[in-house]
This record gives structure tokens, C-alpha cells and sequence, in this order.
């Protein structure tokens, strides 16, 4: 798993006048916990842009006034017009406790659907996983070298190391779907397969 690191400085007053004025200076208010002690800071929001605007998944290392920190981005709340950063939880990792993360779906191989003329959908590109801190994967491997036309791949489907896929094993990630002209060509090639036989 990847580490990014972001840079905080303590906060010395909390309340929302004090998060506006953060919010304003274009920094971002933080809390940090899961360890001995909550710890308030604020962080430039540019800092951000590697963690929250990428498909993928990865560790914090937090530099809180030369304190580091390994955690997970837990939560982060936008304004809901400007898209704006209000809010940041980080959850500080201890190396024996599980966690939970979002982690990305990454599909390889050659569908033999998608060569014959199929269009392979995808589903769900994201999917909750809990594990140890040490064993969490980068991204969920999907193998789509055997999916055929009308063919699906779910969760159920999938070889799960030392970790567990909180979501519903029946959910789909992706399936291949067969384009309206084979469709068509089937059912133009049915009847006259029918009277060849009789």
C-alpha cells in the first residue's frame, strides 16, 4: 500500500468560527484518533489532492509539527455546493487492530466475451475490505480471462487473501454483455437452424 504524507500544524482554538477561518486561508480543520489522545490540526487542502481525487487506495503519514503519525483517512465531509473540504477525520493504524477501507477493483486478462463481440460493464468499481493494517491489499484483482458473453463475475467469485470483503458475495463487479447486433443475429439464425433440421 502506498503512503502519502501530509503536513499539519496544532490547533489552539476549536469551534466553527475558528474551521471557518482555516476553511478561509484555504487549510483544511483535522482531528486525528485511535490513539492516546485526540489531536486537533489543520492541514493545507492542496495537500489533499493525492489522497481524495485518485481511484487509488493508500496509507497517511501524518507530520504533525514534526510528530508522525501512520493512520487512514476515516472520514471527510465537502460542502455540498462549492465541493469545498470542511472536514477531515484520520484514524491513527495500530498494526494489531483491523481496519476498513475502500479499496479499488482492478480487472485484467482478455475476456473471450469481449472478443467475440461483447462489451465488458462494469459494476462496482470500489469494494469495502477489513483486515490487518499489514495485510491490506492496494486493489482487488479480478481475473475476466474466462468471461464469457452474457457472463458475470462476482464477489463469491474471487480468491480472498488474509483479508475479508465486507460487501454481499452475490454482488456483481462486472459481466459482459451482448451487443444488440449478435442478439439479433442469433435470433435471425434460430429459425433457419430449425428448418434445416426438419
Amino acid at each position: 500500500m502506498k503512503t502519502i504524507e501530509i503536513i499539519g500544524y496544532k490547533r489552539a482554538n476549536l469551534g466553527k468560527a475558528e474551521s471557518k477561518k482555516i476553511r478561509d486561508k484555504a487549510y483544511v480543520p483535522c482531528v486525528l484518533y485511535g490513539g492516546r489522545e485526540q489531536i486537533h490540526f489543520e492541514s493545507p487542502m492542496i495537500l489533499f489532492r493525492d489522497l481524495i481525487y485518485t481511484p487509488d487506495a493508500a496509507f497517511v503519514l501524518l507530520n504533525i509539527e514534526g510528530d508522525e503519525y501512520k493512520a487512514i483517512l476515516q472520514d471527510i465531509q465537502f460542502h455540498p455546493v462549492s465541493e469545498l473540504i470542511l472536514h477531515a477525520d484520520f484514524l491513527e493504524l495500530n498494526e494489531s487492530k483491523p481496519i476498513k477501507m475502500s479499496i479499488p477493483v482492478k480487472f485484467h486478462g482478455n475476456s473471450p466475451g469481449v472478443q467475440r463481440g461483447g462489451r465488458i460493464q462494469v459494476k462496482t468499481s470500489r469494494v469495502k475490505v477489513k483486515s490487518l493494517p499489514g495485510d491490506m491489499p492496494e486493489s482487488i484483482d479480478v481475473d475476466i480471462s474466462k468471461l464469457d458473453l452474457g457472463k458475470s463475475v462476482r464477489i463469491s467469485d474471487l480468491s480472498i487473501g488474509n483479508y475479508t470483503i465486507l460487501d454481499n458475495p452475490r454482488l456483481t463487479l462486472a459481466s459482459v454483455n451482448i451487443p444488440r447486433g449478435l442478439k439479433e443475429a442469433d435470433t435471425e439464425e434460430a429459425p433457419a437452424g430449425q428448418s434445416a433440421e426438419a
